[in-house]
């Protein structure tokens, strides 16, 4: 997988024959774009557009064919620019972005948002020459350094195929944190030794914890200005008058996401606290087990965990939420039943109605505090029909919560490494830099951006 050019081709030879294939168009669109060649995907996503077509299914494709057109036009627009400028998370309308995310009809979008430029001004206005293919000795160096790297993100697990490309972008996207991480490194770092100098002047020399200064103390999806000025860079920050390069939590994953939108522009992949207003209403992920009576070939494997995993929350909290976010409370006698439960048709059964439950994380940031972590909901499909699944909401208070566990967790990744053992490579010495690293990843992955992140 991954290999843009050969689906072209092969999508070519299907248009040959029915050149009014929508979901071939489509397709053929989304690989012209993810290889840059813009005039090519936008021809495609205007026959898309103009197609007569006969079921909401296919309306569906029209629809995501108009938003990626506009993002196709917007990622031509910066090409000579530096990658840093690529914002489509600040340059991006809200309302765009919710839409596209939804896969809502866009009339409202063109009514209330500015469109991109046609692709002949931004090609006239960049003068863009053909894309150079060479790869030179620096260039090989950097890419089999990223396709090794890359490759440790695939999933040992029945469903996820190897995909070179988003191989490639992830090794990128790391080498890429880690230059500006060990960057911000560096300035803790002389921070860390000028103040044990001073410490010591005065015989108080001793461990330091290093405060990183946040930049979201207005809650969810607000900044605050400071003395320090902004980079053009994912936000990060450099303090003029101390020389300080700072990062929050937030720039270092905003790396992560841009590789990401790059790898596969046709994903809507944003950050959720940059939304419009509707992000009020929620969001959120789903990771489906089982629908109706097929078993999701990716996620099934982890059916009897959060099958185990419901039934210790059901024994625990001793009630589950119906449709209506109603408190069902479990009797002893049905507890028991519940235990014994093997399957989900066991579990609804006992329940006797379609439900949820929540799972609970421990704060970092607040002591004795418990967050909401991911939901388990059961709900039946047809008469021997179930989608079990794990659905993990986001809504601002929510956001608030875990962007503060985040905050915290970076500091304590940046607080283990940056002072004694700055620099080392012993891996026993490091085992606090692991933790802090392990803690970050958890709350990381209880938080969401778009649907079609993690």
């Amino acid at each position: 997988m991954g290999e843009h050019r050969k689906a072209v081709k092969d999508l070519s030879v299907a248009l040959s024959i029915e050149n009014s294939n929508v979901e071939c168009l489509y397709l053929r669109a989304s690989c012209y774009h993810a290889i840059g060649e813009y005039a090519a995907a936008v021809k495609d996503y205007d026959a898309t557009l103009d197609l007569e077509l006969d079921s909401m299914e296919k309306f569906v494709l029209q629809c995501l064919a108009f938003y990626q057109k506009e993002i196709a036009l917007y990622t031509a627009s910066k090409l000579r620019s530096e990658f840093c400028w690529f914002d489509i998370d600040g340059d991006i309308d809200p309302l765009f972005k919710e839409y596209w995310c939804k896969r809502l009809h866009p009339k409202n979008v063109c009514e209330k948002v500015f469109r991109q430029p046609p692709l002949r001004e931004s090609l006239k206005k960049s003068k863009l020459r053909k894309q150079d293919f060479a790869i030179t000795k620096q260039k090989a160096v950097l890419l089999v350094a990223a396709d090794s790297i890359g490759k440790k993100i695939q999933y040992d697990c029945l469903g996820f195929l190897p995909n070179r490309r988003q191989h490639r972008m992830a090794g990128l996207a790391a080498i890429e944190i880690a230059q500006k991480v060990s960057k911000a490194w560096r300035s803790l770092q002389a921070e860390w030794k000028h103040s044990n100098k001073s410490s010591s002047k005065y015989g108080k020399r001793g461990r330091r914890r290093i405060n990183i200064p946040s930049q979201n103390r207005g809650g969810a999806g607000c900044s605050t200005s400071s003395a320090s000025e902004t980079s053009t860079t994912y936000g990060i920050t450099e303090d003029r008058s101390s020389n300080r390069f700072m990062m929050s939590w937030q720039d270092v994953y905003s790396v992560a996401v841009k590789w990401r939108q790059i790898s596969e522009p046709c994903d809507p992949v944003v950050w959720i606290n940059k939304l419009s207003e509707e992000f009020n209403s929620g969001f959120g992920s789903q990771t489906p087990m089982v629908l109706g009576q097929a078993k999701v070939i990716r996620y099934y494997p982890n059916h009897e965990r959060t099958l185990d995993v419901a039934k210790a929350v059901i024994k625990d909290k001793l009630y589950v939420h119906n449709k209506a976010d109603e408190i069902i409370n479990i009797t002893t006698e049905k507890l028991q039943d519940i235990m014994d439960a093997k399957t989900c048709s066991d579990l609804y059964n006992i329940v006797g109605e379609d439900f949820w439950l929540a799972t609970w994380c421990n704060s970092t940031a607040f002591e004795g505090k418990q967050l909401e972590g991911t939901r388990i909901t059961l709900i039946k499909t047809a008469e021997r029909g179930f989608d079990f699944a794990i659905r993990t909401p986001c809504t601002p208070s929510r956001w608030g919560d875990f962007d503060a566990e985040m905050a915290v967790a970076w500091e304590a990744v940046c607080n283990a490494y940056c002072g004694e053992n700055y620099g080392t490579s012993d891996f026993n010495a490091l085992e606090n830099v692991r933790e802090a690293i392990l803690r970050m990843t958890y709350y990381w992955y209880l938080m969401e951006l778009s649907p079609a992140i993690k």
